[in-house]
Parts: structure tokens; sequence; C-alpha cells
């Protein structure tokens, strides 16, 4: 952007040691916009006091949320909530310049491979076995437990280069796959689990139905990719005490899958100094309220 007297002025501004003259300041420089960044980027490259860098990090960081929360509130009144454009975006908030054609790319090369081992012979499990197989042991996705300490852990494209993702993250990646490959099946809402229920094919999972669990073949584990059967998800209920209600068993909607994982990334940031992304994940939460 080119750079005006009232840039000039309000940038000569940003050191201001009057904290409410700074906040004036940031808010205008807000109020532009994108375009302004590669201008406070090359600010912070010839400022040499490390004061005013944090304060300039801190106006891109905002033009960066300014722009996820508008691309956020478009994707939730979509018609359709496709769920890799959400994580992608979930993404974002932590990678503001993300390229989002190498993780799509990857997606569909994973597709790929498991659509060329798939047959229309196939029963739903051998399906799964298929699909499995290619995630967990050709691709090598493994699983790895919820850690708060390592937000990359939640972030879809850092999932898929490290290839270690926590059950959240591999059960998104195991849903795009089924949805890419039209097999029916879902996250379900099973507590303090990340579960896939493999669904009857002609199962419309839109339409209201008093027992979904009926319409349920078996059910897949994300972080690992072993089948459950019905029996052991009753174990696994009766083992925390917990009665199986029907609400369990439907699929959770792609806007509450995004919804949980920002929650989940929320609880990363518990420090004092990272106690403003937290607010922010908050805000993008009730978005989806």
């Amino acid at each position: 952007m080119q750079e005006t007297k009232e840039l000039n002025a309000l940038f000569t501004l940003i050191d201001d040691p009057d904290e409410e003259v700074y906040s004036t300041v940031s808010e205008r420089i807000v109020r532009y916009g994108k375009p302004i960044i590669p201008n406070l980027e090359h600010l912070w490259e010839t400022t040499p006091n490390e004061d005013t860098q944090e304060r300039i990090e801190m106006i891109i960081h905002r033009l960066h949320f300014t722009d996820l929360v508008n691309d956020l509130t478009e994707w939730r009144n979509s018609a359709h909530h496709d769920l890799l454009f959400g994580a992608l975006l979930v993404s974002k908030f932590q990678y503001p310049d993300l390229q989002t054609a190498p993780v799509v790319q990857e997606i569909e090369r994973i597709r790929r491979n498991v659509w060329l081992e798939l047959n229309s012979f196939l029963t739903p499990l051998e399906q799964a076995n298929v699909l499995s197989s290619i995630i967990y042991n050709y691709y090598n996705l493994k699983g790895v437990e919820v850690n708060y300490s390592n937000p990359d852990d939640f972030f879809i494209h850092k999932v898929l280069e490290s290839k270690k993702g926590n059950r959240l993250t591999n059960g998104i990646i195991y849903q795009l796959l089924c949805e890419k490959l039209e097999i029916n099946a879902r996250i379900i809402n099973i507590p303090k689990q990340c579960i896939l229920a493999f669904y009857a094919t002609e199962f419309d999972y839109s339409q209201a139905t008093a027992n979904p669990q009926e319409q349920i073949h078996f059910f897949v584990d994300a972080s690992t990719g072993q089948a459950f059967s019905h029996q052991d998800i009753e174990s696994y209920f009766s083992k925390i005490g917990v009665s199986a209600n029907p609400s369990y068993f439907r699929p959770l909607p792609n806007k509450q899958i995004i919804r949980d994982l920002l929650q989940e990334i929320a609880q990363c940031f518990n420090s004092p100094e990272k106690m403003y992304k937290k607010e922010e994940l908050r805000e993008l939460i009730e978005l989806l309220d």
C-alpha cells in the first residue's frame, strides 16, 4: 500500500509511551485492512527498538485475526460447511500465511491411494480396513495423546507434515477421506473419545431418527484406525459409568467439529503472555455457537 501523510504520522506514533495514544493509533491502522501489512513488515525491519517491534507484531496479528473472523463468519453462514476448509481456517489462526493448496493436494493424494484399493464388492468393514491400512500403515499417520503444550497437534497442515496427530485431528482427516470416497462414516459424540461410526449405506443422517445406533455397522477409533463392535462401545460406557444416550450416536455436524477443535486449541494458551490468544479463540468459538 502506498504510504500517505496520515499513515506516516500513525507509524511515528506506534512507539508512543502513552497506552491510550497507542491504542487509538493501532485501531486506526487496523482499519486499513490487510493491504497495509507489507508496510508494517517493512517498518518492523527498519525499527531497532524491540518494544516497538512487539507492538508492530501485535498490530499485524490483529489484522490477520480480523480477516480470519470475516472468513469464519462466511464459512459459518454458507450452506455447506466444508470440513477441510474449516480446519484450514483454524490453522490460519496460528499460521496466517498458510498456503492451503499443498494441504488439499496431500489429502487428495491419500484419497487416491485409498480409492485404488477399493471396489464395489467390499463390505463396509473391508472398506474401513483398507482405509485404516492406507492411513496408519502406508501413510504412517500416528496417534498421539492430547498435549496442550503443543498446539501444532491441532493444526491439520502440521499433522500432515509430522504425520502425528491427536484423536480429534486424526478423526478429521479420517472423516475427510470418507466424505471424498463417499463412505458413510462420520465422527460421533462418544464422551472423551473421537470415534467414527460406519452407518448403513442408505442412512441419511440429515433426517431425524429415534435411535441412530441401529443404523451403525461398527465403529473406528480415529487415533489408531482400530475397529470396534457395538459390544465394545457398550463396555466402554459401562466402564465410565455413563448411559448410552441415542444422541451419542448421531453424527457431529462439521460446524460442531470445528468448534470443538477451537475449544481444544484454546486450552493451549493459558500463560499470561498468551492469554490474548485464548480470548481470540473464545471469540471464534462464540461465532460458531
